[in-house]
């Protein structure tokens, strides 16, 4: 059916509800809007579906959602995954509770079990709730960081990690193959409850996460030698991270933990808000005056699903607050954590780091001087819980921490993916050994960069929607990609790297060998002066990003460098 006629068939089916069809009503006759809606499915992807709320395939409902559940749950079925059951959690956007209910009773229907959450939750803690409960899959409902009209569905599989090949193609297959909506299996919940199918989860496993989380603390007694003095104001950006950052903050014993009130409550429509994006500067201007209130060490933020953490730090010279890039935050724990592990014995002799290909090469040298295996996996957390699950399996290497450039990080193995409530809490004890240093948090990272290199990073962004916005976006990786730059300015490429075609290319030399990782849709220079750059597509949104990263002899040298490398990218993207 093309797009009209799928309108209509909405329109006039008795399987849509009326108050759908209502809904659809309000649009007749405009047909730009009729033809965004329903051009296409909306796609469910390596990382399940995102999408704007409302009504039409081209967009989240409870329609696509149960089309989407039913696809994995025929996959689950022929893998004979049924009695094992899924984890499902939700965030605190518009229709997560319903999409997280219709999920549970299509799987229901399809006679598998489902364990959901009471209330809202972090997508970490679905993580964690996988393997825990010992279920085959996991969904959780969020649109993370996307504006207040989105919402998402993420599928997990039963290492607790995002779907990876080859199973989220096989999935995706499965999901397409859903093609006629009265195919889709649904129950009534009250059934399903009796049947012992759906099942309400929540305290239990809150405090088991809790009790991994505090294991992974190398210093309790220096969190409780600067208790009284140390000051932390945090803001959950009216998500699911409020109670249980401050939950595992108390329990280290933090007495002075700030909570930003405007921000503190959840709300879908994220008042407060342009972009619930601890990314975004803007995101911290309530917690950056609170900050100033209570002379507060760090600011901390967390997003809605509480899998990012945002960070400032006061500048002990200035009395200004500092903000850390996804990268600098991450390397500031993973510095900690290797040095104290190695000071107190408890670093394993095959220990591994592991970063996303556009995450700072600041990790090079750290990784080298403690003697750590690095690895480097394509972007997006999941490659990196693969790794988690691939040395469990092997027996390499020993994980101890993993990150990327999004703000998104990893301590422990609890999680098979970015967990901001144990960043929290590996940067509050950061902050605590720093306090009992008498330095604050920046002072540490300008220690960090004297020792191993003044590494900066950005990255240029361009949003393109709609119909016409993925071909474009096409079009511009297929330029680069067919016309590879030989440099940037002064910098020189040294090798180009296409990720789909799985070739690495000396520039100089001419000699092409396989990158050593799957297939995606990424281009990446490594230039010279220990420089690089990287276009890809996004993921979750319509969005091209272009990362690149340098690296100077000072924070000033740096971040002229960044600036003239980024023009270069920019008149490349145009």
């Amino acid at each position: 059916m093309n797009y009209k006629e799928q309108y209509e068939f909405w329109l006039k089916d008795s399987y849509f509800d009326e108050e759908t069809k209502k809904e659809l009503q309000e649009i007749q006759g405009n047909e730009a809007e009729i033809e965004e809606r329903f051009y296409k499915e909306l796609e469910f992807g390596t990382g399940g579906l995102r999408g704007v709320i409302g009504a039409g395939t081209n967009r989240m409902n409870l329609y696509t959602v149960r089309k989407a559940t039913q696809g994995l749950a025929n996959y689950i079925l022929k893998q004979g995954g049924a009695d094992k059951g899924v984890a499902i959690a939700y965030d605190s956007r518009f229709m997560s509770p319903e999409f997280a209910d219709e999920a549970a009773l299509c799987l229901n229907a399809n006679g598998i079990k489902a364990y959901v959450f009471d209330s809202l939750r972090p997508t970490p803690e679905l993580s964690f709730a996988v393997r825990k409960l010992g279920c085959i899959s996991g969904i959780v409902v969020t649109a993370s960081h996307n504006p207040p009209e989105y919402n998402g569905y993420k599928v997990y599989w039963e290492d607790g990690a995002q779907v990876t090949a080859p199973k989220d193609k096989e999935i995706i297959d499965e999901v397409k193959n859903v093609t006629d909506y009265h195919t889709v299996k649904i129950m009534d919940k009250d059934t399903a409850v009796s049947q012992g199918l759906y099942n309400v989860i929540g305290k239990e496993i809150d405090d088991a996460y809790m009790e991994e989380l505090k294991k992974l603390i190398v210093h309790p007694e220096v969190i409780k030698e600067v208790a009284d003095d140390i000051k932390i104001v945090y803001t959950p950006l009216h998500g699911t991270g409020n109670l249980p950052v401050r939950r595992i903050l108390s329990e280290l014993g933090f007495k002075n933990v700030f909570v930003v009130p405007e921000q503190e409550l959840p709300d879908p429509k994220f008042t407060t808000l342009e972009y619930p994006n601890p990314e975004d500067p803007k995101a911290f201007a309530l917690a950056l005056k609170l900050a100033k209130e209570k002379d507060a060490d760090i600011v901390l933020a967390t997003d809605p699903d509480a899998d990012r953490l945002g960070i400032y730090a006061k500048d002990a010279k200035t009395g200004e607050y500092v903000s850390f890039t996804g990268n600098m935050s991450g390397m500031l724990i993973a510095e900690y954590i290797l040095r104290e592990r190695k000071a107190t014995g408890t670093l394993p002799s095959n220990a591994a780091l592991i970063k996303t290909i556009v995450t700072t090469n600041l990790a090079d040298p750290l990784a080298e001087s403690y003697n750590v295996k690095l690895i480097e996996v394509l972007t997006g957390f999941k490659y990196i819980g693969e790794q988690i699950k691939w040395f469990e399996e092997q027996g390499t290497y020993e994980y101890v921490f993993g990150l990327e450039e999004s703000y998104g990080c990893l301590a422990g193995t609890h999680a098979r993916d970015k967990d901001a409530v144990v960043a929290v809490m590996c940067l509050c004890e950061v902050a605590a050994w720093c306090k009992k240093q008498g330095i604050t948090v920046w002072d540490q990272m300008l220690k960090i960069y004297e020792e191993y290199g003044y590494y900066k990073e950005g990255i240029h962004t361009i949003t393109l929607k709609g119909i016409d916005g993925a071909e474009q976006i096409k079009a511009i990786m297929e330029k680069i990609r067919n016309n590879p730059p030989k440099s940037f300015g002064d910098l020189e490429v040294l090798e180009f790297r296409d990720y789909t075609k799985d070739t690495a290319t000396d520039m100089k030399s001419g000699e092409v060998k396989k990158t050593g990782l799957p297939e995606s849709n990424v281009l990446y220079f490594d230039l010279s002066n220990n420089s690089w750059c990287c276009a890809r597509p996004s993921g979750t949104e319509p969005k091209i990003k272009f990362y690149m990263g340098v690296k100077g002899t000072s924070l000033e040298d740096a971040e002229k460098k960044l600036e003239d490398l980024k023009e270069k990218v920019i008149e490349l993207s145009k």
